[in-house]
């Protein structure tokens, strides 16, 4: 792809992020003018979110700085990349597992990860880990819900997220195949 292209691109999906973002706000602005009694609990909350990502993100962000500096492409490649197998999808869950904190800290490793030669599997399972299984969470089912529960619930969550990151994989293959089809006819 050529620079102008890239460029080009870039503006085309930001011009769409904008488009989506001032949606948005005309949906919130009509949804308020319509129930105006829940300006304030919805006030409060985006305020407490905001501010909750303003002292978590620069942090996730210097992380991902120092990643995309010091681990290199052909080791990321090698652990969770398409040939990387059930080894790659167990390190995943692990690596999907061990942290504590909100999903959205997630998407920017995620997209690091991608670029750096990670499958769209791994992808998923590390997100969807993330999601779902977390020690504290174990833990807290295990005391209250107990053993079997716990045990049951994380074999299902682990074996649907793998049957789900392989089947997103597959999807978009097939859809890029399709997409790359039509594109050659129209030449």
């Amino acid at each position: 792809m050529k620079p102008g292209e890239k460029q080009a691109k870039q503006k085309k999906k930001m011009m769409r992020d904008w488009f989506i973002l001032s949606i948005i706000v005309v949906i919130v602005i009509v949804l308020l003018s319509v129930f105006p009694e829940k300006t304030g609990p919805v006030t409060s909350t985006s305020q407490e979110y905001f501010i909750e990502m303003m002292v978590i993100l620069p942090a996730v962000m210097v992380i991902m700085g120092l990643f995309a500096v010091f681990i290199p492409n052909e080791t990321v490649v090698k652990y969770l990349g398409k040939t990387s197998g059930i080894k790659g999808i167990a390190l995943s869950i692990l690596i999907g597992t061990l942290p504590t904190g909100p999903l959205y800290v997630a998407f920017p490793m995620a997209a690091a990860l991608i670029k750096k030669g990670a499958s769209r599997t791994n992808i998923v399972v590390f997100l969807s880990a993330w999601a779902c299984i977390k020690i504290p969470q174990e833990m807290v089912e295990f005391r209250f819900l107990g053993a079997e529960f716990m045990f049951l619930r994380l074999i299902l969550t682990i074996i649907f997220v793998i049957i789900m990151g392989i089947s997103i994989e597959k999807i978009i293959e097939w859809s890029d195949k399709k997409a790359s089809i039509s594109t050659g006819a129209r030449r």
